[in-house]
């Protein structure tokens, strides 16, 4: 809830009043463009509540005069219906797609947010002119690595309209927008939804060890099946022996090292020996002297310091610095 009158926008300002108004008096969206119905709606979907003082003093800015017109409640789905009662359904779907995401505002910040193996399986079916066009509009970093997922041939054909691209008119910008909001983000959307099990591997993750076996354990009992498929969709401290140097390496510079000595005090040989071996032999030294004088700790400690340096690689693999791959066999790296 806004906290004063003062403290909101022009935007935010219009969305109350729209919303005091409601969708009796609808017809004043007519008389906004396109973006004038975004910038508001998108307010509007994120306002709370507004009491009444506040409704009642934002009236008598715009109109000098007006009665308490009671608390309003900005919402998704308030939004949506006063949208619903001036605008065609498809108008209404893309405004509010707009609003809830994926988690950029433009169709261009919404590419950003999907995996180049997804992009590059839609895009390896266009015309290398519109691969071209969209690759031009994304970040530098994503289009690299959509460009390598593609076939090489098609690739290189992409490369080369986009060395030729002549300046881009807006109604064909704007009809290749429309086509990826209809036919790839639509799809992406209904297919994207998680398999259960990989939703249930993430939240073992976030177990503590004796958690984690004791759940497993019993799962196992019930359904054997179910438990295989979780443990190998999890990433585990030991699956770190995974990385290559480059990774371990990477990891080593974004970890908290207070932490690093006790996660390996709870670590097999080979993995130890795989950190001790990507550090200068004055900090491997350093470590090992660190982790003999610890002495005894608890397995709570080990587990926390292993979950955080889990946490890191992930971090780390989401962002593209590091490949993690997970216990599956069908994810070891090949080199």
């Amino acid at each position: 809830m806004p906290a004063s009158l003062n403290e909101l926008n022009g935007a935010e300002k219009a969305a109350i009043f729209l919303l005091a108004l409601g969708e009796d008096h609808a017809s004043i969206w007519e008389h906004l463009d396109e973006e004038e119905i975004k910038e508001i709606s998108a307010a509007m979907s994120t306002l709370g509540t507004v009491n009444a003082s506040m409704v009642e003093e934002l009236v008598v800015e715009f109109i000098g005069k007006m009665s308490t017109t009671g608390a309003v409640m900005g919402s998704y789905e308030q939004t949506q219906r006063l949208l619903s009662s001036i605008l065609p359904p498809d108008k209404v779907n893309s405004i509010m797609e707009e609003i809830r995401g994926p988690a950029g505002r433009t169709m261009w910040d919404k590419l950003g947010n999907v995996s180049e193996q997804t992009l590059a399986n839609y895009l390896k079916n266009e015309y290398p002119q519109t691969v071209a066009v969209v690759l031009t509009k994304i970040k530098a970093d994503h289009a690299s690595r959509v460009l390598s997922t593609l076939p090489e041939e098609f690739a290189l054909e992409c490369i080369n309209r986009m060395l030729n691209m002549e300046p881009i008119q807006r109604e064909i910008l704007e009809k290749i927008e429309d086509t990826l909001r209809v036919e790839f983000m639509s799809n992406l959307a209904r297919t994207s939804k998680r398999d259960s099990h990989e939703l249930m591997a993430d939240i073992f993750n976030n177990f503590d060890r004796a958690t984690e076996n004791r759940f497993l354990s019993s799962l196992e009992e019930r359904n054997r099946e179910s438990a295989e498929r979780i443990r190998a969709l999890m990433f585990v401290f030991e699956d770190l022996k995974k990385l290559d140097p480059g990774g371990v390496q990477t990891l080593l510079r974004a970890i908290d090292k207070d932490q690093l000595g006790l996660a390996l005090k709870g670590a097999s040989d080979e993995l130890r020996n795989l950190f001790f071996s990507n550090m200068s032999e004055r900090a491997s030294k350093i470590l090992k002297e660190d982790m003999a004088a610890m002495g005894p700790v608890r397995l709570k400690d080990v587990d926390t310091a292993q979950m955080s340096m889990v946490q890191v690689a992930k971090d780390l693999a989401q962002s593209g610095e590091i490949v993690l791959a997970s216990g599956s066999s069908d994810d070891e790296l090949i080199y």
